[in-house]
């Protein structure tokens, strides 16, 4: 099926018929359309030009204050369809009355795909680092919007939408999600295991580790309010942007709403690595919850083994209560073992910004000095040591019970032992180190 679009190349006008041969004849039929009164195109003194697809700004070089929105589209190898998504986004900003830009972020297309780009109106940027994430944030720090939509270059999102899309943003959201499952998911665009089982699961998996309430964590349609964007410092080179995009919004308290959208069936060969990809995701959230994977753990192998030693103080008269006994010893350590990575994962997070200060993390960094843990640790190591040699001497009243709290006893010794080097290496996080090029710089040796 032949569809009809209009692109502005070198200041011709150009129809594109059949976009996946990318045969264009020139046209003069371009069409004026006013600005509205009191926007940036107003201001600018631009008369806006273009034919079906939208508007082409015509008149003083645009600046980022004049920039109503920017169109950011990722590109690998998609000559059957980037022309008809730079058009469709064009069109969109015509929709939505505003000013704006689409820019195409080509990651070493060999195709044809930049110059279809190009002939549709798209700036095109180049980054040759390969990956999702690291196109898209190449093409989102040339974006000169106040305004930023992200979708793919492969025609499942329907880029006319976005004035539906951005209507939160004008009033007052900072970041919208497009929700295909809210939405519609057109047959064949998903695979049914991305569609019952992937996308759900891991969408479940980010909610429940951050508290979050998102239906679609995994969208390619977004958009954003352009200071927002760059709050959220994104670092992510895959797949998983999709993950950290929704973690950081949240985490820095991000006003976010979503829209319903409809998921269409893609135009070429998909770059998506189903399993690769899905545990670059959950690598990405199981790093960033320090909380599930460390602390509550821990404290729940730290009690277990806890609990049961002091039990087994009282049964163990026996070889099984003995080996039990050093069971529940290691699971005490082990436990501890996992707090204290915990509470470095926890430290590190915040120092570097990945996890903003809450009263929990005033308190604990209160609280956990090192001196005072080289203080706990030290009345640990006395006490297990005295418990130790109380073992060796006979002094507990008998053999299994002496030898039951000999273990309890070098297991206190090794807490105490965690606890004090984890404390230095907890202070090596937050003592203040001047950066190089500073007058004073701490090195160590």
């Amino acid at each position: 099926m032949t569809e009809e679009f209009s692109y502005r190349s070198s200041g011709l006008y150009w129809d594109a018929r059949s976009i996946s041969n990318t045969r264009v004849v020139r046209t003069q039929r371009p069409y004026h359309k006013s600005p509205t009164p009191g926007s940036n195109a107003a201001k600018a003194g631009l008369v806006m030009v273009g034919g079906d697809s939208g508007p082409v700004p015509q008149g003083p070089t645009l600046t980022a204050e004049q920039l109503d929105i920017s169109v950011v589209m990722p590109c690998l190898n998609e000559a059957e369809s980037v022309g008809t998504c730079v058009a469709k986004a064009f069109e969109g900003i015509r929709l939505s009355g505003l000013v704006g830009e689409v820019v195409v972020a080509d990651n070493g297309s060999w195709d044809g795909s930049v110059e279809i780009a190009r002939r549709a109106g798209a700036r095109v940027v180049h980054q040759p680092l390969r990956g999702y994430g690291n196109a898209y944030r190449k093409g989102f720090a040339e974006a000169r919007g106040q305004i930023v939509v992200m979708g793919d270059s492969d025609d499942s999102y329907d880029f006319t939408q976005i004035p539906a899309l951005i209507a939160p943003l004008q009033a007052g959201a900072d970041y919208v999600l497009g929700s295909r499952f809210r939405g519609q998911i057109k047959p064949g665009a998903m695979t049914w295991s991305h569609r019952h089982i992937g996308n759900p699961i891991l969408t479940g998996m980010l909610n429940l580790l951050f508290g979050l309430k998102s239906s679609d964590a995994h969208s390619g349609l977004r958009a954003f309010r352009r200071e927002a964007l760059q709050q959220l410092s994104l670092s992510c080179e895959g797949m998983e942007l999709a993950s950290e995009i929704v973690v950081k919004a949240a985490r820095a308290g991000l006003d976010v709403a979503e829209v319903p959208i409809v998921y269409h069936p893609r135009t070429g060969e998909s770059k998506l690595q189903s399993l690769p990809d899905a545990w670059r995701h959950m690598r990405f959230l199981l790093l960033l919850s320090p909380l599930h994977v460390f602390i509550w753990p821990g404290l729940l192998l730290f009690g277990a083994g806890f609990s049961a030693q002091a039990l087994l103080l009282g049964l163990g008269s026996s070889q099984l209560g003995l080996r039990l006994s050093a069971l529940a010893v290691c699971v005490m350590l082990l436990g501890m073992q996992l707090l204290v990575l915990g509470l470095f994962a926890k430290t590190y997070a915040r120092h570097v910004g990945l996890e903003a200060e809450s009263p929990a993390s005033r308190f604990v960094e209160r609280v956990f000095t090192l001196e005072r843990g080289l203080l706990v640790s030290f009345v640990l190591g006395l006490l297990g040591a005295a418990v130790a040699a109380c073992s060796i001497l006979g002094l507990m009243g008998g053999k299994w019970l002496d030898e039951q709290l000999g273990g309890f006893g070098l297991g206190l010794i090794v807490l105490g032992a965690q606890l004090g080097f984890g404390s230095f290496f907890l202070a090596f996080f937050r003592a203040p180190f001047e950066r190089a090029g500073a007058s004073q710089t701490i090195v160590l040796a």
